[in-house]
C-alpha cells in the first residue's frame, strides 16, 4: 500500500461532473430482509453505550409508558444500509473519501418497535463546494433518506450532509499531522467513570415519570463518552444492522459504492461471493478507516476515528433521555466538526433555550442547544433541537 505523498504543492480540483445527474432522481439502496427483534435494540443501546435501561430491560419497559421494549428514536438510523448517508454520496468523484458532515431529522410519531419493517425513499438534494482547512475543494451534499413503516407510517425524515474530499488534498494540507492520541492517568479514568455514572442517574432519577417545570437557561447534564478505542468503535459499527453478513436486500439504482473511493477503500463485490468479509466495509470498503490505523493515516486522519452516524445517535440518546419517555423530539439538525479519535472523550451538553406552551400539538415544546467537545473544549459538533414535553 503506498500512501499519498505529502508535502506543498498545488491542491487539486474536484470533478464533479457524475454527480450532477444524480441530484433529485429517486434512488435504490438496501433494506433488511428481516423484521426488526427484540435483541437488534438492545444490541442497538449497547453499542451507542447508552444505559437507559427502557431500551434492553423488558421488566423495567413494562412498567413505563409503553408497557413494551421500544426502539430509541435513534434507532432509525440503525435501519439504513449507509447511516442515511448512501443518496449524499451519488456521483463518481475520483480519489475521493468522505466523512460525515451533520444530519437534520425531522419525526412524525411512530415508534420503532420488534416486528416492525422499513422501507426507504431516498435522493440526492443538493450539492456545493467550498475550501475547507482539511482538503481545500471539499464538496458537501445533502441526501434525503424518508423512513417508512410496514403500515405506510412516515416514522422519520433525515437529510444527511456528507463531506467528500480529495485524500491528494488532506495530505498536502496535513490537518492533523500534529494530533498525537491522549494518555489518561488512571485518576483521570476513574473521574470519568465517575461522571459516567452521574449522568446515568441523571435520568434514572427522572424513572417512568414525566419532565415537567422546564425553563429556558435550564441545563441539561452532562454525558461523557469514551475515551474512545478500536473496540468501541468495533462495538459501534456491529450494533448496525447493514453490518450482518447477508442481513440486506438491494434494489435500484444507487452509486454509492462507486463513488471513487480508493482501491484500498472499495469493496470486492467478487470477492465477496466467496468470502464476504471482502465487502464487509469495516474489514475491506470505505469504513475500515475507523478501526485500522494504516488504513485511516492513508485517507488523511491521525488515527482510528468514530462514526458521523454514531455523534448523530449520541446526541439523540442524549435528548431523549433527558426528556424521559414522556418526551419526543420532533426536530433536530446538528453541524459535525470534527471525528472522535481514539485516545478521545466525547463530553455532550445542552440548554434548553425556550419553551414554547402555545405548540399545536397542545404540549410544550422546548427548544434546546446542544455542544459536543473533546477533553480539550474543541467543538466537535453543535446543534438545535425542539422536543415536545408533557404538560401534565
Amino acid at each position: 500500500m503506498q500512501e499519498p505523498k505529502t508535502g506543498d504543492g498545488a491542491l487539486s480540483t474536484l470533478d464533479t461532473s457524475d454527480v450532477d445527474q444524480w441530484v433529485g432522481k429517486p434512488l435504490g439502496g438496501g433494506r433488511m430482509k428481516d423484521p426488526v427483534e427484540a435483541n437488534d435494540i438492545r444490541r442497538w443501546a449497547q453499542g451507542m453505550q447508552n444505559p437507559n435501561p427502557l431500551y434492553f430491560d423488558e421488566a423495567y419497559a413494562a412498567d413505563g409508558r409503553f408497557e413494551r421494549l421500544v426502539a430509541p428514536q435513534s434507532f432509525a438510523v440503525c435501519m439504513d444500509t449507509s447511516h442515511g448517508a448512501g443518496p449524499a454520496i451519488q456521483g463518481t468523484v475520483p480519489g475521493q473519501h468522505m466523512i460525515f458532515g451533520g444530519d437534520e431529522w425531522w419525526f412524525h410519531g411512530p415508534r420503532i418497535e420488534p416486528g416492525d419493517r422499513i422501507n426507504h425513499e431516498r435522493m440526492l438534494f443538493d450539492y456545493k463546494v467550498a475550501n475547507t482547512k482539511f482538503s481545500g475543494p471539499t464538496m458537501f451534499s445533502r441526501g434525503d433518506t424518508t423512513y417508512i413503516n410496514q403500515g405506510g407510517d412516515v416514522v422519520c425524515k433525515q437529510r444527511s450532509t456528507s463531506v467528500r474530499y480529495l485524500v491528494e488534498n488532506a495530505h498536502k494540507l496535513g490537518l492533523f499531522a500534529d494530533n498525537k492520541e491522549r494518555d489518561w492517568t488512571d485518576e483521570e479514568l476513574e473521574d470519568l467513570e465517575k461522571r459516567k455514572f452521574e449522568y446515568a442517574r441523571s435520568f434514572l432519577d427522572l424513572g417512568h415519570e414525566k419532565r415537567l417545570f422546564v425553563s429556558a437557561g435550564d441545563k441539561l447534564p452532562t454525558r461523557p463518552i469514551g475515551p474512545h478505542t478500536l473496540m468501541s468503535f468495533t462495538t459501534e459499527w456491529r450494533s448496525y444492522l447493514m453490518t450482518v453478513w447477508g442481513a440486506v436486500d438491494w434494489y435500484g439504482e444507487t452509486s454509492t459504492n462507486t463513488s471513487g473511493w480508493l482501491p484500498e477503500m472499495s469493496r470486492d463485490e467478487e470477492g465477496a461471493k466467496i468470502d464476504p468479509a471482502q465487502a464487509d466495509g469495516l474489514y475491506k470498503g470505505p469504513s475500515r478507516g475507523h478501526v485500522q490505523p494504516r488504513y485511516a493515516k492513508l485517507i488523511g486522519m491521525p488515527r482510528g476515528y468514530g462514526y458521523g452516524a454514531s455523534m448523530g445517535a449520541w446526541v439523540l440518546d442524549y435528548l431523549s433521555n433527558w426528556g424521559g419517555e414522556w418526551s419526543f423530539i420532533r426536530h433536530i439538525d446538528m453541524q459535525y466538526r470534527s471525528p472522535a479519535l481514539t485516545g478521545d472523550a466525547t463530553f455532550l451538553d445542552g440548554e434548553v433555550l425556550n419553551v414554547d406552551h402555545g405548540d399545536a400539538s397542545g404540549q410544550p415544546l422546548a427548544s434546546v442547544k446542544v455542544t459536543m467537545t473533546n477533553q480539550d473544549g474543541a467543538v466537535m459538533a453543535a446543534g438545535k433541537a425542539e422536543i415536545e414535553l408533557s404538560n401534565a
